[in-house]
């Protein structure tokens, strides 16, 4: 069988089907990305390359539409090539994001594409005027955010199967489009992400963290208002203030990945650090940017509470990964962290209350056995629903596969629902 997958930052949310795909016999696994794109082993990656590009004289509603259609170009080069060297894919995964899935159809039009829908942007129950600390859209806003889900919309129109990871996020696109887009997350690795009594934390002033210490551990790729870093470090003065031995921890850089951006020569880190510097003992929070990957998932072993906060948007990797470490989890009462906790497997508090989340903290410190219960049964919710060998990978490989088998392509690889996931 011949896969093609399309991601611009490859491979993304496409890892473990590629790895596994690769790994069968007789597959012939191809990516396309772009200059960022990572490779894997036996997938056989084509870069392409953004040129830059002035959006100045377009319309402000398309202005994304024409930086996208600038991408779709792009890919429609390698494709092209692709098929002019022989290779023809059976399948074709790709996200709907970036205009990448515009030129497939056209190019490979016996393919069965498959189209993993992230996120439809809407002006409500998002995270778009959710925040009444931040300026609402005005009707122009409004209108060129509905104007982002153009790409994804004609994605769509040419999928023969669509995926989306959580049933929140299927919930975001509207309800006709809903109905054709199934539920499957790419999966968490619990033999690998798990807790660990000997777990060690290494600080940048060279102190060495462990079980036996008192943690606070907050992540995020990056320290912004979407994903609730206001709210936690206003939190923190009164966490500190009772708890003379606590350390905070924090991962995550000081850019933007989400959402509004600060004024200029500003971080949103630096704004809301600024803002409770006064009351903070800053010997005992800790900033450590970006880690390893295995030094990060240290911090989460060493957590005795976690706090994890978004906007209604989509789930972090992180929040899983943190219940799968075993963490205790505060985490914020919207609705992609209520699908997976419940208040049996974490506590829930108010996103916009930093005296709830103090509270909520406050009480997993004082009480750390009477709330360890929490951190085994979030475990077992991520262990139950989002295991990668065990569920995600075989539900995604599935859905996948079956979409050749359906339309009849070539399948020199194992039949959907023979996966050898071992």
């Amino acid at each position: 069988m011949k896969v093609l997958f399309v991601h611009n930052n490859f491979p993304a949310q496409f890892r473990h089907l590629a790895e596994h795909l690769a790994r069968e016999p007789g597959n012939d696994v191809r990516a396309i990305g772009a200059d960022g794109a990572r490779p894997l082993r036996g997938v056989t990656l084509h870069r392409y390359s953004m040129p830059p590009g002035n959006v100045a004289a377009t319309h402000p509603f398309a202005r994304r539409f024409d930086m996208e259609a600038r991408r779709s170009e792009q890919v429609l080069y390698v494709a092209a090539l692709l098929m002019s060297e022989g290779f023809v894919p059976d399948i074709v995964v790709v996200h709907s994001g970036w205009g990448e899935a515009l030129p497939l159809r056209s190019v490979f039009p016996g393919a069965r594409i498959v189209v993993y829908c992230e996120y439809f942007y809407r002006t409500e129950r998002s995270d778009v005027n959710f925040d009444p600390e931040f300026p609402a859209l005005g009707l122009d806003g409004a209108v060129s955010l509905r104007a982002r889900n153009a790409m994804t919309l004609l994605a769509l129109a040419d999928a023969d199967l669509a995926i989306t990871p959580t049933e929140w996020q299927r919930s975001t696109f509207p309800r006709s489009l809903a109905e054709m887009i199934a539920v499957a997350h790419e999966g968490i690795d619990t033999d690998h992400v798990r807790p660990s009594a000997q777990a060690k934390c290494r600080l940048e002033d060279g102190t060495l963290l462990t079980r036996d210490d008192e943690v606070i551990t907050f992540v995020n790729r990056n320290l912004e208002p979407l994903r609730g870093y206001h709210v936690f470090m206003r939190a923190l003065p009164r966490v500190l203030a009772e708890r003379p031995k606590a350390r905070v921890v924090i991962v995550g850089g000081f850019g933007v990945s989400y959402g509004q951006r600060p004024p200029p020569g500003k971080t949103w880190h630096q704004i809301f650090l600024d803002e409770v510097a006064g009351g903070l003992d800053l010997r005992r929070v800790h900033f450590l940017g970006h880690l390893p990957y295995e030094d990060y998932l240290d911090v989460l072993r060493v957590s005795s509470v976690h706090a994890y906060l978004t906007y209604p948007f989509v789930l972090s990797w992180s929040c899983l990964e943190a219940m799968a470490a075993g963490c205790t989890v505060v985490a914020s009462d919207t609705p992609p962290v209520r699908e997976v906790i419940d208040g049996t497997n974490g506590l829930l508090v108010p996103f916009h209350s930093p005296e709830a989340l103090s509270e909520a903290l406050l009480q997993v410190l004082r009480r750390p056995e009477g709330h360890a219960g929490l951190g085994v049964r979030a475990r077992e919710t991520i262990r139950r629903r989002f295991d990668l060998r065990r569920v995600s990978l075989p539900r995604m490989a599935r859905l996948v596969l079956g979409t050749a088998s359906a339309g009849g392509a070539a399948t020199s690889g194992p039949t959907p629902g023979a996966w050898p996931m071992g």
